[in-house]
């Protein structure tokens, strides 16, 4: 049902004043506005008197922003509310000042007979494109730099695109050298170019304009009137001829920690930011941060990558250096190792010699007694048997006969027992020569083996006045090798003799032997000296010895512990301390492991002392 104008106009008015959008109410005939409420008039910049004699064209500029006539797109839109009695589209307003203000428009018809009204609502979507616009530019710039285009290009776009969100603002970007206080500019192609340049080189620290105080202080710097601003005073030559009144500084920090630049924005009036600058200015350094950050890494990659290569050219240059000079260290190695072998060998030789001269030695003295009274009673039986002979040409005597005879049986008793004395020790050292210079595997008796050992043992050790005592368990067997396995305990009781008592008259020697499970247990003990402490992790090794220069050649003990460990398949042990005596312990399996044919003992014990 059509409505009364003058109520209509009535209820209108009062509903118009308690909408917050801009709202009007337009003649569709005439496009007159017959009403507009207070927020209307805000917007337009222009009062309720001055609007109710306009028209909604003169509202508009000439042309819309897509180069459309504003009186035909409104004349058009308001022929469609008239149709349709609702219509929304977009419209570009002008303000009294000039601004072009980006809305939503609708027309609704309203219903009052005989009239053509239309209720019309502006919405300002300036903020809204301005988000949008800005939006769309971050991800072009991100887009940029994660593209690896260069900084200049993507600060450049930046401030093109910060320029366009704010009319009026002419914006920089100052990079700060590596030096930490010279300025670099980078971007700032809506500034003149002569100012620009005038501030290359110049450095930040208090009252150095916005930028440089703003990068010494690191926080932003606002000079709404640079004419005033002491910061500026020193500048004011620089900036008033290119009419700079305004500059808003903050600087460049991705990292909260090291200033990488600043970004400023100028403009020719004094000007304060309002809240939405700020938040644009602080979207601005972002960007810059982030793409600035990133020209820094590039050019560290950079700087780092040619170091690189560098330290590689160099390294390789120190590598084949020293492969050439192992390969010579490796050629006088090898050089060394042979005449080391050599030397080995003639040690080994030398000791052997040695011990077979001792041994010789021995059995010379130990033969001597029970051939000298074979000689002795040999000899007085054949001159007994002489004076027997003379005295039967003259005519003997049963009394002399009887005493002949007699004394012949003394001296065949005494031929008899040292021969056969002289064929024991003869039949010993054989047995021993035999197994010390075979490495071959056999069952044998430890018990027989040791006590037989202790006989040439004894004949080395009286010059000396050294004792031997034995303490051996019956019925000792093992499978093993006895000729390696008396060079050790021949080696450890020479060691003994030559070491353990230096300087003491007299001394015992103790051998011992049990059996524990499936392992024995030889001991060679004495009460001598005994090995310092300070020495005692050295005696296994090669050529150390603690006896006078010339006097062995280091290489025994050495050889027993190879023997031990690699032949008889057991541990070694030495306990010992100053003037407390040595003692080293044997543990030995009663069943050595099985191994493929091995040389004799010493020369086991030369492979051994070569062996890594």
């Amino acid at each position: 049902m059509p409505m009364d104008l003058s109520a209509l106009h009535c209820n209108y008015h009062a509903m118009l004043a308690q909408s917050p959008d801009p709202c009007v109410l337009v003649d569709l005939h005439t496009s007159l506005l017959v009403d507009v409420n207070l927020p209307a008039e805000t917007m337009l910049g222009r009062t309720r008197a001055q609007l109710l004699s306009m028209r909604i064209d003169q509202l508009c500029p000439d042309q819309q922003p897509d180069g459309g006539s504003s009186r035909l797109l409104l004349k058009a839109q308001m022929s469609s509310a008239g149709e349709n009695r609702s219509h929304q589209f977009p419209l570009v307003v002008a303000s009294a000042d000039g601004r072009q203000l980006p809305c939503e428009a609708l027309l609704i018809r309203l219903p009052v007979a005989g009239h053509a009204l239309a209720h019309g609502r502006l919405v300002d979507i300036s903020e809204r494109l301005r988000a949008e616009k800005l939006r769309d530019g971050q991800s072009e710039i991100l887009e940029m730099i994660t593209g690896g285009a260069a900084l200049k290009p993507v600060l450049d776009r930046l401030v093109g695109l910060v320029e366009s969100l704010s009319p009026g603002v002419l914006c920089s970007v100052l990079l700060l050298d590596d030096d930490g206080f010279s300025l670099r500019p980078m971007s700032g192609p809506s500034l003149p170019a002569a100012y620009m340049k005038a501030l290359d080189g110049m450095h930040i620290g208090p009252h150095t304009g916005s930028c440089g105080v703003a990068m010494y202080a690191k926080k932003m710097v606002i000079s709404p009137d640079i004419q005033v601003d002491p910061n500026w005073a020193p500048y004011l030559p620089l900036a008033t001829p290119f009419g700079l009144r305004a500059c808003w500084s903050t600087p460049i920090i991705p990292d909260g920690e090291d200033v990488l630049g600043s970004f400023a924005m100028y403009y020719h009036e004094v000007r304060s930011p309002h809240e939405s600058d700020i938040r644009l200015i602080g979207i601005a350094s972002h960007l810059a941060g982030i793409a600035l950050q990133r020209h820094r890494r590039q050019r560290e990659l950079k700087l780092h990558r040619e170091h690189l290569e560098e330290l590689v050219t160099a390294r390789t240059t120190a590598l084949t250096a020293a492969v050439a000079r192992a390969d010579q260290i490796n050629r006088e190695l090898s050089s060394a190792l042979a005449t080391l072998s050599k030397a080995q060998d003639e040690l080994v030789r030398r000791d052997k010699l040695a011990a077979l001269g001792v041994l010789v030695a021995g059995v010379a003295h130990e033969l001597n007694t029970p051939i000298g009274n074979s000689v002795v009673a040999a000899t007085s039986l054949a001159e007994r048997t002489h004076a027997l002979r003379l005295q039967m040409a003259q005519g003997l005597r049963r009394s002399e006969l009887e005493r002949f005879l007699a004394e012949a049986g003394e001296a065949g008793d005494l031929l008899v027992r040292n021969l056969k004395r002289a064929a024991t020790l003869v039949a010993g050292f054989k047995q021993i020569a035999v197994d010390q210079a075979s490495a071959d595997r056999r069952h044998f008796s430890l018990s027989q083996l040791l006590s037989d050992l202790a006989a040439p043992l004894r004949v080395a050790a009286k010059p000396a006045r050294i004792t031997l005592e034995l303490d051996l368990a019956h019925d000792l067997t093992m499978d093993s090798y006895p000729g390696p396995l008396s060079q050790v305990v021949t080696e450890l009781f020479e060691n003994c003799l030559e070491h353990a008592f230096a300087g003491i008259s007299g001394g015992v020697v103790r051998i011992s032997a049990i059996e524990t499970g499936s392992q024995v247990s030889i001991c060679v003990a004495d009460n001598g000296v005994g090995i310092a402490a300070a020495i005692q992790a050295r005696v296994y090794d090669p050529f150390f010895t603690s006896g006078a220069a010339g006097a062995r050649s280091g290489l025994g003990l050495h050889v027993v512990h190879n023997i031990v460990t690699n032949i008889l398949g057991g541990s070694i042990e030495l306990d010992s301390a100053a003037g407390a005596g040595a003692r080293f312990t044997l543990q030995l399996p009663t069943v050595a492991p099985q191994r493929a044919p091995a040389p004799t003992a010493i020369e086991a014990g030369q492979t051994a002392l070569l062996a890594p």
